[in-house]
Parts: structure tokens; C-alpha cells; sequence
């Protein structure tokens, strides 16, 4: 996943950091362990190149790795690095690092561990970042690295420095290949934990603290990551077995009566109609695709399929609630009898409340994982009232990925999340992965996913932005359906909370590595 964040207009000519970086917890003696539940349990070996290219997946790798900046509720703070300026004469960072880092090993951490890792990263990119951006990088003493980036790109204090974990040059120089490297030395780091075990079979993750970590010795002795049903996960709180969990919106009141605390963030996810547009009519027809999104009440399938715990879709990606949100974007609203006119259009007739054309009837595919079986039969039941025969396939997730990555379908449903910074857009629409449109029929809508990535004027990006959800929405070549709400419930012993923008380029979790800090 690459995505990209920006600057705002003011800090481009020259950033200069020099806050300390604030403890996260306010806890006054160590807590022994602290038990965190996941529904999902495996999210892969938690080295840089080992674990799964999800958010969970990174997290997990985070407590081990760090990155030169990083991010709490607010705002930018210093990781490895202490200080850093941007340099607009020649469109480069210089970062001052902290001097008394070790690795887990004991060995000193210093500028040849960063400038090796951007060296590494352009031989074996690294999935969360655009190696292309950082076109060189080079120590100017023991403790100062300047990068020079490429072309300007604003969105690098997010999408770069607070995402990209630095690599112990004296381990990773011999590594060939890096997903492969998955024995001890490949969670050495410099991060508040090492991992003390893992079970993939389990989904179980064992983490201790690094007592000489060079913030402060952490405040929780142990953190463990364990695989508890869904379902099960309230009680689980209550009894006292995890400390910590994602919880169902329907759940809330019973746990904070509980006396947990629960929080909740803006939306940052979406649920969205991947439609094979890449595929012959009627399909490859725009105009097909908005009768699509006229068919689908979005409103109802929040109340009936999520039973109201989320938020009506845009079809330009962006939330109602974000900044960046144009309020002009088309919205097509629920409209069957406009839906059944483009249908029309596109050479299809009604005959006995079936579309069909040519003899052949109006019928296509939609396939989805289980996680998305109510939402997949709401779909299904409003495309079939207008017309439409769907054949519903529930599949294994690894099936859905599978086939949706090689075009092998008719319309699916996906969700990623990420909705921050909208350079989101970029890999969303134009990328290559899963969760991406991979929508290259309109130049205009291309060029304007570029431009806004090097546009330093805040006021002048978020004119394009408005003008790519315009166009987005016009071409329609996926649809956002909804933006569901996310809880996540505590026991109060720490303070947890939802990192700006998300952990590194937009991670929607709340377990900022140092939320467990002293």
C-alpha cells in the first residue's frame, strides 16, 4: 500500500522540530502484562518484510521498529529523530538523530542504519512506501542524515519518515531476501518491545518490555496479542481475561456499563462496490455504473444491513465529515426509476420485470467473503427489484483477493481504510493493489491523482481534490457504501487513543506504541 500525505502550506519553506516528545501514559508503576484481543489473531512474523501487508499487520511490527518521526493524537513528534528541517534550496530533509539508541542487540544505532535503509528499500521496496521519493541519502556525521527527495513532495513527514522503520545495517546487509527473513535477528530493533514469542497456528503474539528503551523504560512489562471470537470479545472483557479489544457498535452501552472506557474516530474506513469495469457492457459503461449506484439505497443499507452503525457512502470516496470533502459531489440518490432509464440507454428492455438484451438476460456475479454476507444480499435484493438477476457467490476471503486482483468477477465488496489525507486517493483509484479501482480510462481524473501529490499550496490541492471526487464519481468506477463506526473498548489502565491521520500512513487502531511508554 503507498500512500501520501501533506505539509500544509506554511511549514514547506522550512519545518524545524525541536519539541520533546511527550510520555503517552501517565501510569506511576509498571503494569505486569496487558492482554489485548483480535478477532483475526495471525497477521504475519512482525519484521518490516514479513508482515501482512495490513494495518494490524504493521502495528504489530511497530512495537518492535521505529521510524525517524512519528505521530501521537495531535500531532508530528520526535522517534529517532530529535529534530529535522526541510531544506527548500534543494527539496531535502535533514534529520538530527537521537545519540543514545541501541539496537536490541546492544549495538549503537547511528546515521549508517538510515541512510542503509533507504539504500535497502530501493533494491527491496517496502510495501507501505514509494521508495521513489527519497533519491538519495547520506550521512553527514555520525548523528545527521540529509535525504533528497526526488520531487517535492509535501506528504513526507507522513508518508515516509513516520512510516518507514529503519533497518539495523550491521543484520539486514546480508538479507536477499527479506520476506524469507524471519528468524530472530529479524526482530532486533529499536523499539519499547522485542518479541519474546509468536504462533502463527495461534494467531498469539508475546511482546517484552526493552528496559533501557531511550524514552523511558516502558510502562507494561508484557503485551500480549491473542485470537478471541467476535463474538466472545465482551465477555472476555468483562471476565477479565483481555484488557483490550475492538468492540461491535451494538455492544457499547454493555461494556462502558461495564466500566470501560470506549472510543470511538471519525471515519476513516469504507465499505465500496468493486465493479469490473475493466470487463466488456455493460460494465465497461459508465452510465451502467451510475444506474448501479441509483439502485443501491444507501441510507436503507445502513439502517438494515449495519443496522445504523455507520454512515451513507460518498461516491467520491471522501467522508461528509473530512475537510476535504466536496459537498458537490454527485450523489445518487436512491432513484430506481432513474436507474432503469440509463439501463435502457445502454440497449437493455424490461420484459417481465427483467432486463434483457439481445435475447440474453441481464445477469451478473457478485461475489463476496462472509464478513460482507448481509450487505452482499441488501445489494443483491435492490439490483434484482430493477431488473438485474444476481448470482450471489459467499467465498473464502483469499478467494475473493484472488479473483478480484485478476478482474475474475462482476461486482464485488471490499473495504481498506486510510480516509485521512486524501493522497489516499491516488492508490485507491490509479494503484495496483486489491482495494484499488485500477482506473486508468480518464486522463484528466490520472493527471489530476498525480499533480496533487508534488501541489505544496494547500488552498490550490484541495481545489484538485474537490475536482477528483467530482470526476470519480462521474466515471464511477467502484462506489463507496457506507463508512462504518469503530469502537475500541479499554480498561482504563492506560491511555489509549487514536494517533492523527492514523499509525504511520493511516492505520485507524488505537495502539500507538506509545500509549505504552512511561
Amino acid at each position: 500500500m503507498k500512500v501520501s500525505r501533506f505539509l500544509p502550506k506554511a511549514v514547506i519553506i522550512i519545518v524545524i522540530v525541536t519539541s520533546l516528545l511527550l510520555p503517552a501514559c501517565t501510569c506511576n508503576k509498571q503494569i505486569e502484562a496487558y492482554t489485548i484481543a483480535d478477532s483475526t489473531g495471525d497477521w504475519g512474523y512482525p519484521s518490516p518484510y514479513a508482515h501482512y501487508p495490513l494495518g494490524p499487520g504493521y502495528v504489530r511490527m511497530s512495537f518492535i521498529f521505529e521510524t525517524l518521526v512519528w505521530k501521537n493524537e495531535a500531532e508530528f513528534v520526535p522517534q529517532l529523530a530529535s529534530d529535522w528541517s526541510y531544506n527548500a534550496d534543494d527539496n531535502s530533509y535533514t534529520f538530527e538523530l537521537q545519540e543514545n539508541v541501541k539496537w536490541h542487540d546492544g549495538t549503537d544505532f547511528t546515521a549508517d542504519d538510515v541512510v542503509f535503509t533507504f539504500n535497502y528499500i530501493k533494491e527491496h521496496p517496502y510495501q507501505w512506501v514509494d521508495d521513489s521519493i527519497v533519491e538519495s541519502a547520506e550521512a553527514l556525521d555520525s548523528y545527521t542524515v540529509k535525504l533528497c527527495l526526488s520531487e517535492q513532495y509535501a506528504p513526507f513527514l507522513q508518508d515516509i519518515a513516520s512510516t518507514q522503520p529503519i533497518l539495523p545495517n550491521h543484520i539486514w546487509e546480508s538479507v536477499t531476501i527479506p520476506e524469507e527473513f524471519q528468524d530472530a535477528e529479524a526482530v532486533i530493533g529499536t523499539g519499547p518491545y522485542k518479541l519474546a514469542d509468536y504462533s502463527k497456528e495461534h494467531g498469539t503474539y508475546l511482546y517484552q518490555a526493552n528496559d533501557s528503551y531511550y524514552l523511558g523504560k516502558p510502562a507494561v512489562k508484557e503485551i500480549r496479542f491473542v485470537k478471541v471470537a467476535e463474538g466472545m470479545i465482551p465477555a472476555s472483557l468483562k471476565d477479565g481475561s483481555v484488557d483490550s479489544a475492538s468492540i461491535p457498535s451494538e455492544a457499547v452501552d454493555d461494556i462502558e456499563d461495564a466500566g470501560f472506557t470506549v472510543i470511538t474516530d471519525q471515519p476513516s474506513f469504507n465499505g465500496k462496490l468493486m465493479i469490473n469495469h475493466n470487463s466488456n457492457e455493460p460494465l465497461s459503461s459508465k452510465e451502467f455504473r451510475q444506474a448501479l449506484a441509483y439502485a443501491i439505497d444507501r441510507e436503507d443499507l445502513v439502517q438494515v444491513a449495519l443496522r445504523g452503525y455507520a454512515t451513507a457512502g460518498s461516491p467520491g470516496m471522501i467522508p461528509p465529515t473530512s475537510v476535504w470533502y466536496n459537498p458537490a459531489t454527485p450523489q445518487y440518490s436512491y432513484d430506481p426509476s432513474k436507474a432503469q432509464e440509463l439501463i435502457k440507454d445502454c440497449g437493455y428492455t424490461l420484459q417481465d420485470g427483467q432486463f434483457v438484451k439481445n435475447g440474453e438476460p441481464l445477469e451478473l456475479s457478485l461475489i463476496i467473503a462472509d464478513d460482507y454476507e448481509d450487505i452482499g444480499e441488501f445489494i443483491a435484493e435492490q439490483l434484482e427489484e430493477i431488473g438485474i438477476s444476481i448470482d450471489i457467490q459467499t467465498l473464502e476471503a483469499e478467494t475473493v483477493y484472488a479473483r478480484v486482483s485478476a478482474w475474475n468477477f462482476d461486482l464485488s465488496i471490499c473495504g481498506h481504510g486510510g480516509l485521512f489525507e486524501p493522497s489516499f486517493l491516488q492508490w485507491t483509484i490509479i494503484g495496483g493493489g486489491y482495494n484499488s479501482a485500477r482506473y486508468y480510462a480518464d486522463y484528466e481524473l490520472t493527471q489530476l491523482l498525480n499533480d496533487q501529490l508534488t501541489e505544496m499550496d494547500t488552498a490550490e490541492r484541495k481545489d484538485m481534490i474537490f475536482e477528483i471526487q467530482v470526476l470519480y464519481a462521474e466515471d464511477m468506477p467502484a462506489l463507496t457504501l457506507y463508512y462504518p463506526e469503530s469502537y475500541w473498548a479499554h480498561d482504563g489502565s492506560l491511555l489509549i487513543y487514536y494517533t492523527m491521520d492514523g499509525i504511520a500512513s493511516g492505520v485507524p487502531i488505537p495502539l500507538n506504541r506509545m500509549c505504552f511508554v512511561q
